[in-house]
């Protein structure tokens, strides 16, 4: 049997056969890959935003105007969602001064005080309603009305600095009473206020 023939070199003068290898395909990546990732970071604060504003804001503004709306003669209620950072502000401020209650000159009652609580960030409010009443021989109406602008401050600032676990301890309403009339006391200089009773305490 004859061996298989070798395959013999190309003649000099002609041409090598070219061989062609299909060429690898290109790698995909790149920054192409990258765009979702940074899409997703740059438009995730601006959805958040607006959710905020469009959405949670117009919601809480609502129930807060439903609020208002119960009582008689109150302020429109917007001012809460728009009250500084420290929460300092009153949604409805000309009602916090107080007046004098049916009991007569030895009460003084303060209605419809609202504040925002401290670190929720204007999310969460207390409107209450309260009377406090004179210590013996002290003339609390003509006090509380010469001292009305001091007082009205003294309010706003110890109950806006409430916290929500503040209110959810037990005991909370007399902490909050004990603080009242210290703050009143100490604001006149001298024993006026005796006890604080509320008749309305509202965690929004």
């Amino acid at each position: 049997m004859a061996a298989p023939k070798a395959e013999a070199p190309p003649a000099k003068g002609e041409a090598t056969p070219t061989v062609i290898t299909p060429a690898a395909p290109a790698k995909k990546g790149g920054i192409g890959a990258w765009i979702p990732v940074i899409a997703a970071v740059l438009l995730a604060p601006v959805a958040t935003w607006a959710t905020v504003e469009f959405v949670l804001l117009p919601r809480l503004q609502k129930k807060i105007a439903a609020a208002a709306t119960e009582e008689p003669g109150a302020e429109p209620a917007g001012h809460a969602a728009e009250a500084p950072a420290h929460g300092s502000k009153p949604g409805k401020e000309g009602k916090a001064g107080g007046k004098e209650s049916a009991g007569g000159p030895g009460t003084y009652e303060f209605q419809n005080v609202v504040v925002n609580l401290a670190g929720t960030m204007g999310t969460r409010y207390l409107k209450t309603s309260f009377i406090v009443t004179a210590a013996p021989n002290a003339d609390i109406r003509g006090l509380f009305e010469g001292a009305k602008p001091k007082l009205t401050d003294v309010t706003l600032n110890v109950l806006s600095s409430l916290t929500l676990a503040d209110l959810e301890e037990p005991g909370a309403k007399n902490v909050i009473r004990e603080k009242l009339v210290m703050a009143y006391n100490q604001a006149l200089g001298k024993k006026v206020a005796d006890q604080v009773y509320f008749s309305d305490f509202v965690i929004q």
